[in-house]
């Protein structure tokens, strides 16, 4: 008998552990926030979970930062699930000081069509909308050279599963962006504005200003080529 309870304690230690990919690593420890870095009113870690969470009205945008160094070329897949609100995945990006970052993000939304798009925070604010192939060119301007998809086919193919587990996958080499939900590759982005483009920052995730929300992530790996 006791043979067999470690034996089911192995098995159900696998199937909670998540699989690591080749080349990835994790970067939460699933149990505290050592390694980050946030308001601790707003933040916690518990059972494989990294929780943001926010009670009443939030004047502005806080966020929980890596501290494990700046990101430059990389891979990064977590699951995130938002319950209500509003957050995003912040990479590349400066740290402003007190929780605040400005760079590019991708997008976390419940809204039909939001989620995955790239968005940048303190700085050119909407640069790719979903299903967009979009740049900025080396004179600074902004156009889309190409659809990935439509809309409409996004929503009815159920990219995002709102209120529930999506996976989240960001590739950044270079120039080139990309981001991924559940699988679609909700975006592509080509940076060569000499003086705007970001190469190199944080790794941050966001809690959204207004009024009450929580935002849960869990399995956070990385690599990085």
């Amino acid at each position: 008998m006791r043979l067999l309870a470690t034996a089911l304690c192995f098995l159900l230690l696998a199937l909670r552990t998540p699989k690591m990919e080749p080349g990835f690593r994790p970067i939460f420890d699933g149990s505290t926030l050592e390694g980050w870095s946030g308001n601790p009113d707003y933040w916690s870690a518990r059972d494989g979970i990294l929780k943001g969470e926010s009670h009443g009205l939030l004047l502005s945008n806080t966020f929980l930062i890596w501290r494990g160094g700046t990101l430059k070329d990389f891979d990064l897949k977590l699951k995130v699930r938002l319950t209500n609100g509003n957050s995003g995945i912040q990479y590349r990006s400066r740290d402003i000081g007190r929780w605040v970052v400005g760079g590019y993000q991708a997008e976390i939304a419940n809204e039909p069509g939001k989620a995955g798009f790239l968005y940048e925070e303190r700085g050119r604010k909407f640069l790719a909308l979903l299903g967009q192939s979009a740049g900025v060119s080396a004179t600074g301007k902004l156009s889309v050279s190409g659809t990935l998809a439509a809309k409409e086919e996004y929503l009815q193919w159920g990219y995002y599963r709102p209120g529930d587990w999506n996976d989240y996958e960001i590739v950044a080499r270079g120039p080139y962006l990309a981001h991924y939900v559940n699988g679609f590759k909700t975006i592509e982005f080509i940076d060569e504005d000499p003086s705007r483009a970001l190469r190199e920052g944080v790794l941050a995730l966001q809690i959204h200003a207004g009024t009450s929300m929580t935002v849960e992530f869990k399995d956070i790996r990385l690599k990085v080529p």
